[in-house]
């Protein structure tokens, strides 16, 4: 069975909205897209290309895909392994709204969540991928379906737009597994699921 990962980039305060560009979210009259970009240094890259050396098929919410594929199809250098592994490899995308996806090796999942991404893990022989994507990486968060959390924490607060994790979120206990800082600042911390958090009393 494969191994549901999710690379997630936040702000300090936790925000998870349009990293990587000014047009890329604006809902809810969020300004600041485009907060990650001034820390995208050697060590960053090499992490973030060191994650899709692992990648057998991808899992993207409806706004990220759509993001992606006005992007990457465009990219067609055999060395740019991003482009490469993201034009080539099976792209999933639960939505109700996306009937005809332009880009291939897209297919549109429209069954019960749960069921459908426990059905993908299952036939993925390593690591099925999320980018982004949060609203969907919460649903599956709720689900206990993703594995590992990449989380890239930039030095910037931001002081509004959505969070990755919001009030509500089911609680849940990780394992640190890896962690390093990039020259420019980013902490990078990789998490395994464990299951439900434990508690005492000092």
């Amino acid at each position: 069975m494969g191994k549901l990962t999710l690379t997630a980039f936040v702000s300090l305060d936790g925000v998870h909205q349009a990293p990587g560009g000014p047009e890329e979210d604006t809902s809810g009259g969020f300004g600041q897209g485009g907060w990650s970009v001034p820390y995208g240094d050697e060590d960053f890259g090499r992490f973030v290309t060191d994650g899709f050396s692992r990648v057998d098929a991808f899992l993207l919410g409806r706004r990220t895909y759509e993001i992606f594929a006005g992007y990457w199809p465009k990219i067609t250098d055999p060395d740019n392994l991003i482009a490469a592994k993201l034009n080539a490899l099976p792209k999933y995308v639960p939505s109700s709204t996306l009937t005809d996806p332009a880009w291939e090796g897209t297919t549109v999942i429209t069954g019960d969540l749960g069921k459908e991404v426990t059905a993908l893990k299952e036939r993925t022989e390593g690591e099925l991928q999320i980018h982004g994507s949060a609203a969907l990486a919460q649903s599956l968060f709720a689900l206990g379906l993703i594995d590992t959390l990449h989380l890239m924490t930039f030095p910037v607060l931001l002081g509004e737009g959505r969070r990755l994790f919001a009030e509500g979120a089911v609680p849940t206990a990780f394992r640190h597994a890896a962690g390093m800082t990039t020259g420019a600042g980013v902490a990078i911390h990789t998490y395994e699921r464990e299951g439900s958090p434990t508690y005492g009393s000092y």
